[in-house]
């Protein structure tokens, strides 16, 4: 079909039916407030395509697109150490499947519920879309908390819950990886399980172990392919990230490689957080305190805040629920690498940021700005890269591990890694020519929520009502 059909009568203005849908979701989803705002950030952009599309509104793409396919939950009953029964609950949201299997993390953690989940399950939907990977978007998790748990309680956590997850997941139905709280410990068991129950060794899982199908640069994917976004943002104002001044928000997976690739490009990360509080090293984070961190968090499984006892110039900032703000985002710097949560920058750290000389933005967590602070690093030109297309280095690098598994052959790491960046490179570029092509120059939220959506939907188009 094309832009030139007529609507059909009834078929209301763009704006109008924008409205009316988004009231739909937030009736029909009572107290999902992220999903709520990830909906509403992606339709906000795309006023600029119905007017142009009214097919897309006629076929009622919108409607769909909000309604996952399919949403599975399922107790997880398990034994700690002591004996006794833990019960928790378990979801796998497979959102949309248009372009290919579903694709998308599983998170472990105490905050996660179906709201959540399916807020990042519709995120995973476009941003897999820009990779220019065969993927469809989906998400999964546990209120479970691996924090604290010994190998055994998450060992026994993982096979039950894949005992009830592996029959809706397959190579080429819905590959789950890792997210928060799932990283190489808890992929390997479950793995491990799933083999067991369904007796086939697939690429079922990414994130894997390089023993036993992983791929190399996976681990390092998500920050990476965020700085390599960064420096092409940057690059489009002729400038790099040589000598900036970054902050880092987090310190795990995301964060230490964010460091590490900011390192490699001549940038200095002066910052580190967790949910005890902000380290702001004034002497930058070098390569031996890098190294430091990830044996902290990675093996000793320690808090940041240990980080001052062993750097004594650096000062740790505890967490004050009753500050409006993060401190974090009110230190003098050039650039911002929120790679921590959802919703971790406000308003109010938005108003900071600006005001201490931020001019780049690039996100590395799933959606850290709040729709307020999206809007007011637009209003001032500053140079923002939305998440969907910022940290989708991490999935990217998951479906090329999936091809690796369906040729049944291993990439080496360098060409893994050229593979990633031009991945990123290619991201940029199409949401940078996508928002230029709307009307709105340099707007990559626009760019990167239409170029994501438009491959979907005319997929979805194609595939008849389904």
């Amino acid at each position: 079909m094309s832009a030139g059909i007529m609507m059909p009568p009834g078929i209301k203005p763009p704006g109008d039916y924008i409205e009316e849908v988004l009231a739909k979701v937030k009736a029909k989803n009572p107290a999902e407030p992220e999903f709520h705002q990830a909906v509403q950030e992606v339709f906000e952009s795309l006023r600029l395509v119905l007017q142009k599309h009214p097919e897309y509104r006629s076929s009622k793409i919108l409607e769909r697109i909000v309604e996952p396919e399919r949403v599975i939950m399922f107790r997880v009953p398990w034994f700690d150490d002591q004996g006794n029964v833990q019960i928790n609950r378990g979801f796998r949201i497979e959102m949309n499947s248009a372009i290919g299997p579903y694709k998308g993390g599983l998170r472990f953690h105490a905050s996660v519920n179906l709201g959540i989940l399916k807020f990042l399950a519709f995120e995973q939907v476009f941003k897999n879309s820009l990779t220019t990977l065969p993927m469809g978007g989906g998400k999964g998790g546990s209120d479970f908390d691996p924090k604290g748990k010994s190998d055994n309680e998450v060992m026994r956590f993982c096979q039950s819950f894949m005992t009830e997850l592996w029959r809706h997941i397959g190579a080429d139905t819905d590959v789950p990886a890792g997210d928060i709280g799932v990283g190489g410990r808890e992929i390997g068991f479950l793995f491990g399980q799933y083999k067991r129950l369904a007796n086939k060794f697939t690429g079922v899982l990414t994130g894997k172990g390089l023993n036993w199908g992983g791929s190399l640069i996976r681990p390092e994917a998500t920050g990476y392919g965020c700085v390599y976004f960064a420096d092409e943002m940057l690059k489009s104002r002729k400038d790099s990230l040589k000598g900036k001044l970054c902050l880092v928000s987090g310190s795990g997976n995301v964060s230490q490689y964010t460091v590490e690739k900011l390192l490699d490009f001549g940038a200095k990360p002066i910052t580190w957080s967790d949910s005890d509080g902000v380290i702001f090293d004034p002497d930058g984070i070098d390569r031996e305190k890098l190294g430091w961190v990830m044996e902290l968090k990675n093996q000793r499984r320690g808090r940041i805040r240990e980080y001052t006892d062993r750097y004594k110039k650096a000062v740790f900032m505890p967490t004050d629920i009753k500050l409006e703000h993060n401190p974090l985002w009110n230190i003098k710097a050039d650039c911002a690498f929120p790679s921590a949560t959802q919703n971790e920058i406000n308003a109010k750290d938005a108003t900071n940021m600006l005001k201490n000389g931020v001019k780049l933005v690039a996100e590395g967590a799933n959606m850290p700005s709040t729709l307020e602070a999206t809007k007011m690093f637009l209003e001032a030109g500053i140079l923002y890269g939305p998440a969907k297309a910022a940290n989708a280095g991490g999935v990217a690098t998951s479906g090329l591990e999936m091809a690796q598994n369906s040729a049944r052959l291993t990439w080496t790491r360098e060409e893994v890694d050229d593979r990633l960046h031009k991945i990123m490179i290619a991201i940029h570029k199409s949401c940078y020519e996508t928002a230029d092509t709307y009307g709105t120059p340099g707007n990559l939220v626009n760019g990167a929520n239409i170029a994501g959506f438009l491959k979907v939907a005319n997929a979805m188009l194609d595939q008849g009502l389904v």
